[in-house]
């Protein structure tokens, strides 16, 4: 800190509590910059199909494979402020649009890198702020002008859209099944919105269910729901054909008295018309539900075991304790309504499957409901060789899901490979010269900034970056918008001729999140932070703490050396 200031008398003024630290000014920057790019440094190599994985080991030593950036920074506990914030954009950008966490973080690096090196000229940070808000701003509008607008009814195009999400992860060899699989789910539960501008589609209704064993290539689309759940009593059918599902949210069980309340039993024939009349009414539930026709039953509470009798007697497959997400999706996927009290159930409220069978998933027993006619929430079965390449699977079909989300919602593409954001470079380069004072020196360093991305891709491919970066350039200045980076043949070729196709809204997300994030921590020009607080001391001579007095006892002992007598 800078020197303390005193009062007339000689006393120091302090304003923080002691043991606090203060960075100002020039420290504080720099602090934050290298933070910030130690993160993006991390992510960096794990960028495009030719991207590395990361192995990370938790404090229980469990183990993530993965080279999806906001997986890696979720993983690592940072402790340094500016790091933290990096970890909050890669999280953003994936909750918002599923990809591109990667290319947001190396974004964001090197934003605050080029950003250094104006503040060593003494360019001022709100100027840079300015620029770099304006090149934003102005990097949006060009990309929306070369954005390609889709018909969403074209699957040969979700496909390759889907296939382009995957290729860089641990599944691309998988792709072309697991991108079809993608495309049906996004497409099966896809509803018009209700202003009946476009599509909207809610990814909580793909239940996404994991299981090792097998390959990834075993992985299934089933038109209804799976349910990691086993069927109530071994005498019921194992497989139902045209089902009739009743959904029901309360217990078939005797329920107990709100009050405490007892029955004074005298002779062993009361007793045993209490047993009977229990029966009864257990077995008047059943009755109601075999009489509406249902032939499985759904339960989210519990099944009593005289009632899991009956219900085999009548030939009804019984599954219990569902969870209550489940029965929603359930609910949409069958048709069936959730009922709350079965005095209400009809005819009316069941739902429909062709089938619903108990199978056999590695050593566990799960329950199929298959076959629904045009179900609203569909399920993805995902299988892998081990544990780990399954949860990489799981991670890499909710990014493909996400990019279907992305597009269905809002139809518009432009191409990979880092040829936007080298077009938008370009195009930016000459529209800076149009700004006045530092800004434009900023926005020429957003500019150099967006090339990271194509260069990254170089870079993890073994290309050198800067010829590859000098002729992807001059074939982009003659004239071709979609010249990028072909990681697959390493050279520099037309993406968009090559399938490799993304949503426009993902290279949206990543210029804001990562202008946004870079201008806030450019900003920042003090650091106050607090020492974490110790344990508070316990009361004195209370507790344990006390038992030291014990050792006064030993002089109670010299006691025996007063004369007593």
């Amino acid at each position: 800190m800078a020197s303390i200031q005193q009062t007339a008398g000689g006393m120091p003024v302090l304003i923080l509590k002691e043991g606090t630290k203060e960075n100002k000014g020039r420290e504080a920057q720099k602090n934050n910059i290298s933070a910030a790019k130690l993160v993006a440094e991390i992510v960096r190599s794990s960028l495009g199909p030719r991207g590395m994985d990361k192995m990370l080991v938790d404090s229980l030593g469990d183990v993530t494979i993965t080279n999806d950036g906001a997986t890696i920074l979720k993983e690592i506990d940072v402790q340094h402020p500016a790091a933290k914030i990096m970890v909050e954009v890669a999280k953003s950008v994936d909750n918002e649009v599923g990809d591109g966490t990667t290319s947001s973080v190396i974004f964001t690096g090197a934003l605050l890198e080029k950003a250094e090196q104006l503040i060593s000229k003494d360019v001022h940070p709100s100027a840079i702020v300015d620029g770099y808000t304006a090149a934003s701003e102005q990097a949006l509008v060009i990309l929306n002008k070369i954005a390609i607008k889709v018909n969403v009814n074209d699957k040969d195009l979700l496909i390759k859209i889907a296939k382009t999400s995957m290729e860089s992860k641990l599944v691309s060899d998988d792709s072309p099944i697991l991108s079809e699989i993608v495309v049906n789910a996004a497409k099966q539960i896809a509803e018009k919105n209700t202003s009946g501008d476009g599509l909207r589609v809610d990814l909580d209704n793909i239940k996404v269910e994991k299981k090792a064993g097998g390959s990834i290539r075993d992985t299934s689309f089933i038109q209804g729901i799976v349910l990691d759940k086993e069927i109530v009593h071994a005498a019921m059918p194992k497989r139902v054909e045209n089902a009739k599902i009743a959904l029901i949210n309360s217990a078939l069980e005797i329920e107990k008295t709100e009050m405490s309340a007892e029955i004074r039993i005298s002779e062993p024939q009361q007793m045993q018309m209490f047993l009977e009349e229990e029966n009864r009414m257990l077995k008047d539930m059943v009755d109601k539900i075999k009489s509406i026709g249902a032939n499985v039953v759904l339960c989210q509470k519990g099944i009593d075991d005289i009632a899991q009798h009956y219900l085999a007697k009548a030939n009804v497959l019984a599954v219990r304790r569902v969870k209550e997400s489940d029965m929603y999706k359930l609910s949409k996927a069958t048709g069936a309504r959730l009922v709350n009290n079965l005095d209400d159930l009809s005819e009316s409220d069941l739902g429909i499957a062709n089938l619903v069978e108990e199978r056999k998933v590695e050593t566990d027993k799960w329950v199929f409901i298959e076959g629904c006619k045009n179900p609203k929430a569909v399920t993805i079965l995902v299988r892998g060789g081990s544990q780990r390449v399954v949860d990489e699977a799981d991670r890499s079909l909710h990014d493909a899901l996400m990019v279907m989300k992305d597009v269905l919602e809002k139809p518009s593409i432009v191409a990979g490979g880092g040829s936007p954001e080298a077009y938008i470079a370009n195009e930016l380069r000459q529209w800076s010269s149009s700004l006045e004072g530092r800004s434009q020196l900023a926005a020429q360093k957003f500019a150099e900034a967006l090339e990271v991305i194509p260069l990254t891709l170089a870079e993890n491919a073994g290309m050198d970056p800067i010829d590859t970066m000098a002729d992807l350039k001059a074939k982009q200045t003659k004239g071709s918008k979609w010249i990028g980076i072909n990681v697959k043949t390493t050279s520099v070729s037309d993406i968009y001729k090559n399938n490799i196709l993304e949503p426009t809204v993902i290279k949206e997300q990543i210029i804001k999140s990562a202008t946004e994030t870079a201008c806030m921590l450019l900003r920042i020009d003090d650091v106050i932070a607090a020492t974490k607080s110790r344990m508070p001391a316990g009361p004195p001579g209370g507790g344990m703490g006390g038992m030291g007095g014990m050792g006064g006892m030993g002089g109670m002992g010299g006691m025996g050396g007063m004369d007593m007598d």
